[in-house]
């Protein structure tokens, strides 16, 4: 099948499997000289700030010569060549972005579609490219929906520094491997841009059956059906009956635009992959997500098929067909939801029993376009390790009486940072009139009289989420140990602005200094394993979401960032609906202290890291509690490649703090950071290297202006050796820095 043009439906009677890559998340970074110069936004996470300051001081010059060179017009023919050594699906190809107009300058709808070589794995492009400059590509699988002839990024390279052709052609043309940069492969999964993600989720014995087959292991496949289909007088019909989409035989019915995939929350299988012919195996206790991309959320139905092996067949033998349920469009109503469903016998149409199912939604983040210049999914620097996190800033001001600053304000954050932290960690819900604030508690109690007293009758308690920013700043309004035990507290300062309750996010970002770290916690209300719900949600999740989002991606600017939550599903949302921050799966574990909740992901650091790994997130915020009984699970989450940060009451101390730091964790967020600190100089990692890189900067402005008589004037004979020195000058100052961005990256 020639993979140049547009793809083909999926034909889900035969499936084509996939290896899925290991991927690398700390990869060995090398001294390069063909670095890529990200925006603010897209350099925060990686990048020395000595090497930002460098490229500050040369940014004017850089820009001028770029138009220059670029108004020349002089290109080069290029041809692209890539060898594809992963499997493909009938109706995905290669396609390039890179930093010309050509390729598309990172803008995925500009990106071009490869050719591929019949009967090989070869895939090229030649096309022109700019002669004078330095040219950056990437590599990736596309899809193309084709309806809408939208194209999907199904899989892409995330290296931190994308290929490079050096200007003036000097780099040969030469085959390059897909996902493989210099020996270090890395291929992450795309996110969405037009398509939308159907997932459905088995888990707390699905099953109900009749008493004589209870005993039996059931096998899940999962198969979208199209409910458009064109006959040959153009005229759409209804979905045919079927025993099973295994066995239809129906040649003017269209497969859906779509991949049906599977993660089985197995410790040594927790990847996305391709179902099997006959489904995956689900027994009481396991996990099992269908992970489904689709391009038209209301065109496609699923059918359930239910498979079992007879205890009497051999090992050669396929299953049968036991039973069936096809999940209507119309049942998938909201974002989230939960589902009971008959089963029917596959042979007598007869009811065999019930299954139950939750399925999720993911709809595409629109407010900003994404690009495919960096992604740091999946980043953390390996010298990023035991970190500081301030909890709510300065820690949890309502558990005991000794705090002086009320939790999760802006004075909270900005006295943890005073004495060091690293990053800052904070709760992020939404106001009803749908505007990110900064509170830990779903309920707040609101005074109906004078603050100064509180009777019994004067308090109503209300979910936060029925108050707009307005009345959440002009009301009195009280936390609920305040309210509970009618005993209000004082903060210090309390009537200045900075220590008020409910900050907003935008404002929190602007008012916190940009080289601060922020642990974002978005919170959402989860049912307890007692089937209770902590509170009753009425916002839409894509839409709650989407509203952090949009004030992130509008204010972040250069800073560092990692969401989380203990809502995996809500994990798995943040992961797909962008492509830039890191987003991290909170987790109780087995306790006793706080109340389990009924999703078995997120009362296990196995099965917390299982979902971390299949739905590609950084990693994993375990409960302290859970790690200092059983410390062997912090090298089970290391051994999948993911990054551990721990979280809980057990963290306020010093001893517990340095044995984790002992045990390996990347960052430990506790309480009283002006308390419990062990940092001799009370900064952030973050902010260090800026400082130890100033004098360098003044002798890069320096250098500059020797640089550039004129402004007009970029590149002059006559300046020939200054340019020489300045480099020569760079070339020390990048040795001798000990905070350098090749210090940074080296391993």
């Amino acid at each position: 099948m020639e993979r140049g043009g547009h793809p083909v439906y999926l034909n889900f009677k035969k499936i084509v499997s996939y290896p899925i890559s290991s991927f690398a998340l700390y990869p060995s970074f090398k001294k390069s000289k063909d670095k890529v110069q990200p925006t603010k936004m897209q350099r925060w996470f990686f990048m020395d700030d000595n090497e930002i300051l460098e490229s500050d001081a040369s940014s004017a010059a850089s820009s001028r010569s770029k138009k220059t060179l670029e108004s020349s017009g002089e290109e080069r023919e290029w041809t692209f060549k890539v060898v594809m050594n992963h499997d493909l699906l009938p109706n995905e190809c290669l396609g390039i972005s890179g930093s010309c107009a050509s390729l598309g300058n990172w803008s995925l709808t500009k990106s071009v579609l490869l050719n591929h070589e019949e009967g090989t794995n070869d895939w090229s492009l030649t096309t022109n490219i700019p002669r004078d400059r330095q040219v950056y590509y990437r590599f990736f699988v596309c899809s193309i929906d084709p309806t809408t002839e939208s194209k999907h990024v199904r899989r892409w390279e995330t290296h931190l520094h994308p290929r490079s052709i050096p200007e003036m052609g000097d780099k040969a043309e030469s085959d390059d491997i897909f996902g493989d940069v210099e020996g270090e492969e890395k291929i992450d999964r795309g996110w969405l841009t037009t398509e939308s993600i159907v997932q459905l989720k088995f888990f707390n014995s699905p099953f109900a059956l009749k008493q004589r087959m209870k005993s039996r292991l059931l096998y899940i496949k999962v198969t979208p059906m199209n409910l458009r289909i064109h006959t040959s007088d153009n005229v759409i019909s209804p979905l045919e009956d079927s025993l099973s989409n295994d066995t239809r035989e129906n040649g003017s019915e269209q497969a859906p635009y779509g991949f049906a995939e599977v993660c089985c929350y197995k410790y040594d299988d927790c990847d996305i992959k391709p179902q099997p012919q006959f489904g995956v195996p689900c027994a009481p206790n396991d996990v099992v997500v269908f992970h489904i991309t689709v391009g038209d959320i209301d065109s496609v139905a699923y059918l359930v098929d239910l498979y079992t092996y007879s205890s009497k067949a051999s090992m050669e033998e396929p299953p049968y067909h036991l039973g069936y349920h096809y999940i209507l469009p119309n049942l998938l109503k909201r974002s989230e939801g939960k589902l009971e469903m008959p089963i029917t016998c596959a042979t007598k149409h007869r009811p065999l029993g019930t299954m139950r199912l939750d399925y999720l939604l993911i709809k595409p983040f629109t407010s900003h376009v994404l690009d495919m210049k960096l992604s740091f999914s999946r980043y953390w620097n390996k010298k990023w390790s035991g970190l500081d996190v301030g909890h709510r800033g300065s820690g949890t001001s309502f558990k005991t009486k000794e705090a002086v600053i009320r939790e999760n304000t802006i004075a909270s954050l900005k006295n943890a940072v005073a004495h060091g932290a690293d990053m800052v960690e904070f709760d992020v819900q939404l106001s009803k009139d749908l505007v990110p604030v900064i509170y830990h508690d779903f309920h707040v109690y609101v005074s109906l009289r004078s603050k100064k007293t509180i009777d019994t009758h004067d308090l109503l308690e209300l979910p936060m989420r029925e108050l707009t920013l307005e009345q959440l700043k002009n009301l009195k309004v009280y936390h609920l140990v305040e309210g509970r035990t009618r005993e209000p507290r004082n903060f210090d300062n309390d009537s200045m602005e900075e220590h008020q309750p409910f900050p907003t996010l935008a404002d929190t970002l602007d008012a916190i200094d940009s080289h601060v770290g922020f642990n974002i916690e978005i919170k959402w209300s989860q049912q307890l394993i007692d089937g209770s719900m902590e509170m009753e949600q009425n916002v839409d999740r894509n839409l709650y979401l989407d509203c952090i989002l949009d004030v992130v991606f509008s204010k972040a600017n250069s800073r560092r960032i990692v969401f989380s939550c203990f809502d995996p599903d809500i994990c798995a949302m943040l992961r797909f609906k962008q492509n830039l921050y890191p987003v991290m799966f909170l987790t109780l574990g087995q306790t006793s202290r706080y109340p389990l909740y009924n999703d078995p992901r997120c009362n296990s650091i196995e099965k917390a890291a299982c979902h971390s790994r299949g739905m590609e997130l950084l990693g994993i915020v375990a409960h302290t509690e859970d790690l200092l009984r059983d410390p062997t699970q912090v090298s089970l989450t290391r051994e999948l490649g993911l990054i551990m940060f721990c979280w809980g009451d057990d963290n306020n101390s010093r001893e517990t703090i340095q044995h984790l730091k002992n045990l390996g964790l990347h960052a430990i967020i506790y309480d009283k950071m002006e308390v419990l600190t062990s940092k001799e100089t009370k900064e952030s990692v973050f902010l260090v290297p800026s400082q130890a890189s100033q004098k360098d900067f003044f002798k890069l402005q320096a250098l500059e202006r020797e640089r550039r008589p004129t402004e007009d004037c970029i590149y002059v004979k006559e300046n020939s050796e200054k340019i020489l020195e300045l480099d020569e000058d760079r070339r020390k100052i990048s040795l001798s820095a000990a905070t350098s961005f090749a210090t940074l990256m080296d391993e």
